[in-house]
């Protein structure tokens, strides 16, 4: 039946799924176990030998592991997909999948803390050198473009900058030169944003964030080209960063609501931000969906939402930011985004401390920035508490 939904929120609820055969149960049981038993030494031997589907050990695959699976590759106009243990081992092992020694990657500095520490840190041991560059121009890039690049490295939106990249532009370049485009699609969902039908090559998510949306999971995710999740399951099950089942199965049920909160922390996102950009605290609100964001046209051309993540800078310095984050009650303090409840920080202060002060300003990354991450709840609600926060 599922091939034949075209809505969203059908294809959410019932993607990858259907009542269990043996007990009838219309959630996917959870199969909390380490291996998996076959009939007889020859069923095995066709399984190892890929001529029979199956699951084997949990590292390589689990049932609760391809309902997600499905549900991504399927919002995301993939191929195929692969689940993995966090959003940074999906980054990890798609550029893993991408790249070896004396490779090359050209990436934006305004991105996650955490994947600047990978790029910039890690990578290098291993003879991987990348590129931080300003990515908004597209024509920059063509002079960046080396032989030995592969990956030119995305994030639209960018975090905490909310900075856009035109993924159609930047593909046309990158494959012009045999160049792969790896977009992390975390912070606009497959709901408000579609890489692959833009043209990047495999899409990779912090599956934490809005597709599990309950801050109770630590997932990631990698949709693309079957052949790129084959050559990225290899990856993966080398290096052992495999999602439990639990969390598997609490991750696909958290995308059947996907649309839903996701659209309602598109409208909230809005709303905020119109709020804040008129408040005498605020020096500057970054959100695409405000006509006043630089890329305004760009977001509407290439998203169908705009998010619940928004950036401000705020006046006063390091004492009116502590005061009002100090002073918020219903967002609370802490990393993340994505979840059903809103969250705030200042991003020097958290995930992008160890960020070089270089790169943090060549991102536009400053001590006057506050993150963002609206949840669920009533706007009124949210805008109330920032008020009194403000004031």
């Amino acid at each position: 039946m599922a091939e034949t939904l075209k809505g969203l929120n059908s294809l959410l609820v019932h993607e990858g799924e259907a009542p269990d055969p043996v007990t009838g149960s219309v959630t996917p049981p959870i199969y909390q176990t380490s291996t998996f038993a076959f009939p007889t030494n020859e069923s095995m031997a066709d399984f190892m030998n890929e001529q029979k589907a199956g699951y084997i050990y949990t590292r390589l695959g689990n049932p609760n592991f391809t309902v997600a699976e499905a549900k991504i590759a399927r919002l995301e106009g993939a191929e195929n997909a692969l689940m993995v243990s966090s959003g940074m081992a999906a980054v990890a092992t798609a550029l893993m999948a991408s790249c070896g020694s004396g490779d090359h990657l050209i990436a934006h500095a305004d991105i996650y803390g955490g994947t600047f520490g990978l790029l910039h840190d890690l990578l290098p041991r291993f003879g991987v050198e990348t590129s931080f560059m300003d990515l908004r121009d597209p024509a920059a890039l063509g002079a960046a473009l080396r032989p030995e690049t592969k990956v030119v490295y995305l994030e639209t939106p960018s975090n905490p900058t909310l900075r856009l990249a035109d993924i159609a532009a930047i593909a046309e370049i990158a494959h012009s030169r045999g160049v792969q485009v790896i977009v992390d699609n975390t912070f606009a969902t497959p709901v408000n944003q579609q890489p692959l039908a833009l043209g990047a090559d495999a899409v990779i998510h912090s599956g934490t964030k809005y597709l599990n949306g309950h801050s109770d999971v630590i997932a990631g995710a990698i949709a693309g080209t079957a052949e790129f999740i084959l050559a990225c399951s290899d990856v993966a099950r080398k290096l052992g960063g495999t999602l439990n089942a639990f969390d598997a199965w609490l991750l696909g049920r958290g995308l059947k609501t996907l649309g839903l909160r996701v659209g309602k922390q598109n409208e909230n996102g809005q709303a905020v931000a119109e709020y804040l950009a008129t408040h005498a605290a605020v020096r500057e609100v970054l959100y695409p969906g405000l006509p006043s964001h630089p890329q305004h046209l760009l977001a509407k051309r290439q998203m169908k939402g705009y998010g619940g993540v928004l950036s401000v800078r705020l006046q006063g310095g390091q004492e009116a930011i502590d005061r009002f984050l100090d002073r918020v009650q219903l967002f609370a303090r802490a990393v993340s985004l994505g979840s059903v409840e809103s969250l705030i920080t200042q991003p020097v202060a958290a995930v992008h401390r160890f960020v070089p002060p270089e790169f943090q300003a060549m991102g536009g990354i400053t001590t006057d920035l506050v993150r963002i991450a609206v949840g669920i709840e009533d706007a009124d609600d949210l805008i109330r508490d920032l008020e009194q926060a403000l004031a």
